[in-house]
């Protein structure tokens, strides 16, 4: 893979954040955006488990699609205090995703405000994500392709960024907004996934307090350094083609692929997973 840094600023205005991000739909990462929210000062961990502890919260690991699970179906439930005694104790592959802090803590609330970045923030969707070292999400993109604000807390997070122009080369799994699971993105092997060696994205670290911006549709592999977590805020996709492609996965892919699966079972998760490669290979002349 070609991968750049991803520009780095240690305060951004508002005008030139759109000026030299959001425009030209670049990411960024903002050292210092944050520094007044009390979040900063006190997210941590042990502050997750006083606020949040009896709270049973939904877990995934990164086992493969099954035809069988829902979408979004959790693997496993653990109260945050007990999830959070795991992630300090030991490595885990569990972690938690698109938890609504407005539902479940609404008092969390009082610790950050929505910036002001020159596009309207969608604040009824404010969502926590946690993992354990080393843990890691699917290379995937978002459903609503909506512009991301990714603020991360407690520790190290590495993330690797592609956007749609780079589909070609990433071995999309048809109607679906991942790659192919068995895909190491933290070491790729080349030899097995050829075409791999051509696409161009970026690369970066977050530590506590800062602010990733993804743009629309951005392609995104997150791996935890250390224990941590993050919290999002999304904008709707400002360009027509983003928007149109968001409603069509959400009214009709979705729902066409979760068909599919009640029909054919496990045989149509494989099939569009030997036609990742197919399709791949094939636009690239790769034998």
């Amino acid at each position: 893979m070609q991968l750049q840094e991803i520009d780095r600023v240690q305060n951004i205005s508002k005008e030139d954040f759109r000026k030299n991000y959001l425009k030209p739909q670049k990411p960024v990462i903002i050292e210092h955006f944050v520094d007044d929210w009390p979040a900063v000062q006190k997210w941590d961990l042990d502050y997750m488990a006083k606020v949040a502890g009896d709270i049973t919260v939904p877990l995934y690991d990164d086992r493969p699609v099954r035809h069988d699970e829902g979408f979004n179906q959790a693997h496993a439930k653990m109260k945050m205090r007990d999830y959070i005694d795991l992630l300090k104790k030991e490595p885990t592959r569990y972690r938690i995703f698109l938890w609504n802090i407005l539902k479940e803590v609404p008092e969390l609330q009082k610790d950050y405000t929505y910036p002001d970045f020159g596009i309207s923030l969608m604040k009824g969707l404010p969502m926590l994500f946690f993992g354990g070292e080393d843990s890691y999400t699917f290379m995937h993109y978002d459903i609503d392709l909506a512009n991301i604000f990714h603020f991360h807390f407690h520790g190290k997070k590495e993330v690797v960024l592609f956007d749609q122009s780079q589909n070609d080369y990433l071995y999309k799994i048809p109607h679906s907004l991942i790659v192919r699971e068995d895909i190491d993105f933290n070491g790729p092997d080349y030899e097995k996934w050829p075409a791999l060696k051509k696409a161009k994205g970026w690369r970066g670290n977050l530590e506590h307090g800062q602010v990733l911006y993804m743009p629309e549709g951005y392609w995104h592999y997150m791996r935890y350094i250390t224990p941590g977590f993050s919290m999002s805020l999304r904008a709707i996709a400002r360009n027509p083609k983003n928007l149109a492609k968001a409603v069509y996965n959400i009214a009709i892919m979705r729902h066409y692929d979760n068909l599919m699966r009640r029909l054919q079972g496990q045989d149509w998760i494989d099939k569009k997973n030997k036609k990742a490669i197919e399709r791949t290979h094939r636009k690239l002349g790769i034998d």
